[in-house]
């Protein structure tokens, strides 16, 4: 573990103090380039915590080498628990890395993947946003993936309120009315639909850019990363005809069909096992209001 020592910001005259959190498993192939898009952000994290949650690839060794000369990050090594828990591993160290922090003066907390790249003044046009609207308490910048004929953004079909989980900027004042994050698949939905209901404003920019090198489910696969949707739906208190309507919307997108199967066995799935739900139930009929008005066209935070 690194010591670390808040960086100056002498050439900056924004208030922009903010600290990072990156959970991360098995990113030997992409840890140096996150590493690298950090490093040349035009306004630094005052600390930056990396929490290898029991890699077993050689990332321990490259975080511990490609860090050492930053005296601003912190790397945080947890012991392998021996599998990937989907979902609640991320929140777990997520939260190990909170212990680590030795910053108290902070503004902005950012969750952060550890597969990804982005230009140099990325956190600078994200944390800008905050100064232009006082109610914005969650933001991050539209995930692309490299395919056939160059980037393309990873998941159109999201609904404006949400921000991925990959990269989530929380305001300090939204963070303390939503914290802590649910441990549990659909985490990143169940903190902004909670922002949400405490009237924050949520919102990704499709201005800011980041490049996710390993797609989105390639760790458990296709079929098992739609089932793990499905059971994060359901977990979240999705109303079952929108995720019907989910499921209709999703059997035209590629995976063909498979997806939308994986989405409606996982929730169906989960609802058989009677699976406690991880949003409680305010965060529940709130999401179930606005699924309703979503599908009887009225306005709702899905438009």
């Amino acid at each position: 573990m690194h010591i670390s020592i808040a960086p100056e910001h002498d050439a900056f005259n924004i208030p922009f103090n903010y600290i990072v959190i990156s959970p991360v498993r098995d990113e030997a192939d992409h840890i140096a380039k996150t590493i690298a898009s950090m490093a040349a952000q035009t306004i630094l994290p005052q600390q930056w915590i990396i929490v290898d949650d029991g890699s077993t690839d050689g990332t321990s060794q490259i975080l511990d080498h490609k860090t050492a000369g930053f005296a601003w990050i912190t790397v945080v090594h947890r012991v392998d628990r021996g599998f990937r828990a989907a979902g609640s591993g991320v929140v777990e160290a997520f939260k190990d890395g909170l212990s680590y922090l030795t910053v108290s003066a902070w503004d902005y907390i950012v969750k952060l993947d550890g597969d990804l790249s982005f230009e140099p003044d990325y956190f600078e046009r994200c944390l800008s946003e905050f100064l232009i609207d006082p109610c914005l308490g969650i933001v991050g910048g539209t995930v692309y993936t490299t395919g056939k004929h160059g980037l393309r953004v990873d998941s159109p079909g999201d609904p404006r309120f949400h921000v991925r989980g990959a990269t989530k900027i929380y305001s300090r004042a939204c963070w303390h009315d939503i914290e802590p994050l649910v441990p549990g698949p659909g985490w990143d939905t169940i903190d902004e639909v909670k922002a949400n209901l405490y009237e924050w404003t949520t919102r990704t920019l499709p201005e800011a850019r980041v490049v996710q090198h390993k797609p989105t489910g390639a760790a458990a696969g296709k079929w098992r990363d739609g089932v793990k949707n499905g059971q994060a739906n359901y977990l979240t208190g999705y109303h079952p005809l929108f995720l019907l309507a989910k499921c209709v919307k999703r059997t035209f997108r590629k995976p063909y069909l498979l997806g939308a199967v994986a989405l409606m066995y996982g929730y169906f799935f989960a609802y058989l096992e009677r699976k406690p739900k991880l949003a409680d139930e305010t965060v529940v009929r709130y999401v179930r209001r606005h699924q309703i008005s979503r599908l009887l066209l009225r306005p709702s935070i899905y438009d």
